[in-house]
């Protein structure tokens, strides 16, 4: 072992006895669950079914939901295998909740700590792990590597200034990622920028590509549409701070019949946009209060989780929120994936700060299932000849679909890689 990982166990060892007390601080601050907080500490709250079982991990909700194809496509092929998610945040164990199938488990992932991890690993004991994005953990990497773990670092994106981190450290870099069996980044500026640090690499997935439309529930969908009756419908999605205030004076001019739903990406951040609103003298109703959009309501803001496929299904034109940084003097966020409605066939309106999906992005809007406007005050020009030419809008909505089912195929190439690592099936029982 490198002396920089030498040095990072020691640190994390002696610091280990501190974590309980951490993380019941954290937990008083809503940053954890209060009754499955041991989970990050290695100590498990369901039982180990027989069998062998998968690991998938995502530390946040863009990552873990990156991995709901991959639970489905797991689940359809190899049925024998229990499948273990874990993450990192609140928000995606609550979102998981709702969208993993039955049978599939989900614990908070244990902290980077030689005892957490290995009572994580002996309680699990998996056969093969996918971890997504860059979640480089040295003990956990490194400590499932010895216990004969298959490792796969899939959808891998890093920055400059991390690998700048890393190069500090290069004897280090080249052990971690070394114990990974097949290394798949996004794209090929991650994949360089690994190399650099000594990794091999095996092609290029991008998780966030795959996967099918957001789901809905079909009763909501009903009693929205009806409530919303034939008004034209814009849907501001995944909106961040300053954003849906510009958003909503923008289209203030527009067709006064126009049904605006704004879904604010942390709706927790739900109090401020309705203090903003109120100020501003707009009529709005609030979702997470149980209140459907009338015709007394200027607005709708859905400060809800979970519910993005349903609102997408109730839009005419969507606006992909999180791009509008610059123009509103805010830090950048780097967009939102616009496959979402892409997928839905919606026509879909995006700011210039896409560079989180910069290829994506680029292959929409060269198929022209895409427009970038430059402020949200340029958005009624843009907004305006696709509210007044459904059909327009429709052939938009259809190329961003082709371009989407396009976009998706990064799924085929992870299974490819991933099915050889995984433990043959278990012999069927005699009848």
């Amino acid at each position: 072992m490198s002396p920089a990982l030498l040095v990072y166990r020691l640190l994390t060892r002696m610091i280990e006895p501190l974590a309980p007390r951490l993380l019941d601080a954290r937990a008083r601050q809503g940053k954890e669950d209060p009754v499955r907080v041991d989970e990050r500490l290695g100590v498990a709250s369901v039982a180990r079914p027989a069998g062998e079982v998968v690991w998938l991990h995502g530390v946040s909700v863009g990552e873990t939901l990156s991995l709901l194809p991959v639970v489905e496509r797991l689940r359809a092929t190899r049925p024998d295998l229990t499948v273990l998610v874990t993450s990192g945040t609140l928000t995606s164990a609550s979102l998981l909740a709702r969208r993993l199938p039955e049978g599939v488990i989900h614990q908070f992932a244990p902290v980077d700590a030689p005892g957490a991890v290995a009572a994580f690993l002996d309680h699990w004991r998996p056969a093969a792990a996918v971890f997504v994005e860059s979640e480089l953990w040295p003990n956990l990497i490194l400590d499932a590597r010895k216990r004969g773990v298959r490792l796969i670092l899939a959808s891998a994106r890093i920055t400059e200034k991390t690998v700048d981190g890393w190069r500090r450290f290069p004897a280090a870099a080249r052990q971690i990622l070394s114990a990974f069996d097949r290394i798949l980044p996004q794209d090929g500026t991650s994949g360089e920028r690994l190399e650099s640090l000594g990794a091999h690499i095996d092609g290029h997935v991008n998780l966030k590509l795959a996967g099918e439309a957001p789901p809905h529930d079909g009763a909501a969908f009903t009693r929205l549409s009806a409530a919303i009756g034939d008004r034209p419908v814009v849907v501001a999605a995944s909106t961040h701070d300053g954003e849906e205030i510009a958003v909503v004076r923008a289209l203030d001019k527009l067709d006064e019949r126009l049904c605006l739903i704004l879904i604010p990406r942390h709706p927790e951040r739900s109090a401020a946009i309705a203090t903003a609103l109120t100020r501003d003298g707009y009529r709005f109703a609030l979702r997470s209060q149980g209140r459907q959009p009338d015709a007394e309501t200027d607005l709708y803001v859905a400060d809800t989780l979970g519910e993005m496929g349903l609102f997408l299904r109730l839009a005419d034109v969507v606006i992909m929120g999180g791009s509008f940084s610059a123009a509103l003097e805010k830090p950048p966020v780097g967009g939102h994936n616009p496959l979402e409605p892409a997928r839905l066939g919606k026509p879909a309106l995006t700011g210039p700060d896409m560079t989180n999906w910069a290829v994506v992005t680029e292959a929409l809007v060269e198929a022209g299932g895409l427009q970038i406007v430059q402020a949200p005050w340029d958005l009624p020009a843009a907004l305006t000849p696709l509210l007044d030419d459904p059909a327009a809008a429709r052939n938009m909505g259809d190329r961003a679909r082709r371009a989407a089912a396009e976009a998706g195929s990064g799924l085929e190439r992870l299974m490819d890689a991933l099915s050889p690592l995984l433990p043959p099936p278990a012999p069927k029982g005699r009848g």
